[in-house]
Parts: C-alpha cells; structure tokens; sequence
C-alpha cells in the first residue's frame, strides 16, 4: 500500500468522523428546538433576537456540513467552515467558564444551566479541540477516499489526454 493510500485512508476517517460528529450534533438539536434555544441562550452573550437565529439556523448549518462531508464534497471548504464554527464553540464554553456560568454546552442535546460544580467545561473543549485536529487534517490534505468530489474529477479527465491525477 502507498504512502499515499495510507494518507487517503486516514483522511476518509477524519471525512467520516466529522460527519458523524454534524450530523448527530445537527439532528439532537434539530430534533428538540426549543431546547436548542435554551443551551444557546445559557452563554448569555447574544441578544435574544440573535438566539433565535442561531438556534434556528445552527442545527440546519451543521447538519448541511455533516451531508457535504459524508459524501465528500467540497471537503476543504467544508473543513475550513467546520474549523471555523469548532473555534467559536470553543470561545463561547471558554467566556462562559471564566464568567463563572453553570452550563451544559448543549453541543449533544440537553443545554442551558446546570448544577455548581456540575460543568464539563474542559471534556467539552478537550473534544472539540479533537474535532478541530480533524477539520485540519482536512485542510491541509483534503484528498479522501469514496468521496463524490474525486469521482466528478476524475470523470472530467478524458482517457486519451494522458492527463494523470496527483
């Protein structure tokens, strides 16, 4: 097996892993709104018109990111976009800890205050900064196996051009 391969095999898992990780993420919240809008209301950073956006907008982003990455399309702008909404998950758990609030993140489900002493805030970032590393596998080398991008360019290579794909 090339290094190459090996390199695709590990980008399909991290492709896959991440997906898994929008789509189960995006159908809980997706699943039960308005608990959705109490977990973004608990971080108290956005105004109340705001929290309905987003907790109305972010199961259906997230669950758009987990189809485009199961099937493997655009799988760096998806990473980039994936990276970019890990990074504010990230602050929004770090403000709410160092202000001192009692929240579950709600990431999974459930959301909003919890009990003193009840918080994860560490597992939370700590898992998140995990789904980040994938999302920069993804960056950097965003070549995976099964993926419909890589069919579609594949199918635009004629076979008498001699055109090779790296």
């Amino acid at each position: 097996m090339t290094r190459g391969r090996v390199l695709d095999g590990i980008g399909t898992l991290a492709r896959l892993g991440l997906a898994a990780v929008w789509l189960a993420s995006g159908l809980i919240k997706a699943l039960d709104p308005a608990q959705t809008y109490v977990a973004v209301r608990a971080y108290d950073v956005l105004p109340r018109e705001a929290v309905g956006v987003v907790a109305g907008v972010l199961p259906w982003f997230e669950l758009a990111l987990g189809v485009l990455l199961l099937l493997g399309i655009g799988t760096r702008a998806v990473a980039w976009l994936s990276a970019g909404l890990l990074l504010v998950f990230v602050a929004g758990v770090t403000q709410a800890w160092a202000r001192g609030l009692n929240i579950d993140c709600g990431c999974f489900g459930g959301g909003g205050a919890v009990a003193p002493g009840q918080t994860q805030y560490v597992q939370e970032i700590l898992r998140d900064t995990g789904f980040l590393l994938l999302a920069a596998w993804l960056i950097v080398r965003p070549r995976t196996l099964f993926a419909v991008e890589d069919r579609l360019a594949g199918s635009l290579v004629t076979s008498g051009s001699g055109a090779e794909r790296n």
